[in-house]
């Protein structure tokens, strides 16, 4: 067997794929569709994986916009999956770039079954609906979509073009107050309000940060807050969204957090409620084998990390997946850096000359990284041992 031959093929393969991955994405970027309402990104996306002769199932986990492709070598041996993002923001479309995240893990795809008749193994694509804090693949990986899952990888476009990632353990949380109305000027004292519970809440966790670690983020908004002025609101909602790098510290934030809440409501006198969808965002276990030979060929068609030092953290599902399988989640610069993520400026970018390179080099380094894996036992040998003593 000749790897480079083969790899040859596989770049071959996706870039006469180019014009349509970035048709596709161009399409889902211009028809955003929020958290488990990605019908026309996932009919896109499975349509076109059918057309390369992948094997589509629909409906994966019981999640209507999910699916799951396969493309079998040759013979038996590893399954590799590529995890395809589709959903956009609310109010900004696509500003976290989930149309280039899409397209890459098709163009990874079909990249990889070019050659699979060569090979041992599977080829796999997953849709992941519902990243933006619906959780699909935790859901996913509950309903044990990975238990025969080998390795599994994921590109995110960004400012910066980084190998290692990592993300903080997330819990999105509803906080529901409830008071008495009562009219603000003529009977104040007969109200209670709602609201002054929520922004004491507010206050509250404003006063907490000092005391936390310095990973720790907690943000929200007043999602509702009252119907007139001149009635005391009885009831208000925030949410809320409370990230950690730890697994155990972040459970110990969350009480934290949810004390403030119960403060804010004591001093009111109004009752407190919390909701969350039970589905906690793990922190990322990276893998650094895989990452080391993803970096290799990324840097193999011309692709290198940028010099810059990256800050900050967000959280992302595939920290789950991380958690259950040898993962790695590299970002791919289509920007500069003074460009923040989920704004207008990323959505623009999202669907540049910059992002539409993304998508293609992104679904290269990800099938040269699987052919690497499919034809070196001891690459994946050494990912699942690293994998185990993490």
């Amino acid at each position: 067997m000749n790897v480079n031959e083969i790899k040859k093929k596989v770049l071959a393969a996706i870039d006469a794929a180019a014009p349509r991955l970035v048709e596709l994405s161009h399409q889902i970027h211009e028809n955003p569709e929020l958290l488990f309402e990605e019908k026309k990104a996932a009919a896109l996306l499975t349509s076109e994986l059918e057309r390369q002769g992948f094997a589509v199932t629909r409906g994966s986990a019981g999640l209507e916009t999910a699916f799951r492709a396969e493309f079998a070598g040759g013979s038996p041996g590893p399954t590799i999956a590529f995890l395809a993002e589709y959903d956009a923001l609310a109010g900004l479309g696509h500003a976290c770039g989930h149309n280039i995240i899409g397209t890459s893990a098709l163009g990874a795809g079909i990249g990889l079954a070019a050659v699979m008749s060569e090979l041992k193994g599977t080829a796999v694509v997953f849709g992941t609906p519902a990243e933006e804090g619906g959780g699909g693949k935790i859901i996913m990986v509950d309903k044990g979509e990975f238990k025969d899952i080998d390795a599994a990888m994921i590109v995110h476009p960004g400012s910066l073009t980084k190998v290692e990632a990592k993300a903080l353990a997330a819990l999105p949380l509803t906080v529901r107050f409830k008071g008495k109305p009562a009219h603000s000027a003529g009977s104040p004292h007969q109200g209670i309000n709602a609201l002054d519970a929520l922004i004491q809440t507010f206050n509250n966790v404003n006063a907490l940060r000092q005391h936390l670690k310095s990973d720790v983020r907690i943000h929200g908004f007043i999602s509702k807050g009252g119907v007139a002025a001149n009635i005391v609101p009885d009831f208000a909602e925030g949410r809320f969204i409370v990230r950690a790098a730890d697994k155990k510290y972040h459970e110990q934030v969350v009480e934290k957090f949810k004390d403030c809440a119960r403060a804010g409501a004591l001093a009111t006198g109004a009752t407190v409620e919390f909701e969350t969808a039970g589905l906690v965002y793990d922190p990322m276990k990276s893998n650094n084998t895989l990452e080391k030979a993803f970096l290799a060929n990324l840097r193999s068609i011309g692709w290198d990390e940028s010099a810059e030092p990256k800050t900050g953290m967000g959280s992302t599902d595939m920290g789950n997946v991380s958690q259950a399988v040898p993962s790695i989640h590299p970002s791919m610069a289509i920007c500069d850096i003074s460009v923040a993520g989920h704004s207008y400026e990323f959505r623009e970018a999202a669907r540049s000359e910059r992002g539409d390179a993304c998508v293609v080099a992104a679904a290269k380094a990800m099938a040269l990284t699987a052919i690497d894996l499919l034809t070196d036992e001891s690459l994946l040998k050494a990912a699942k041992e690293e994998f185990g003593r993490a």
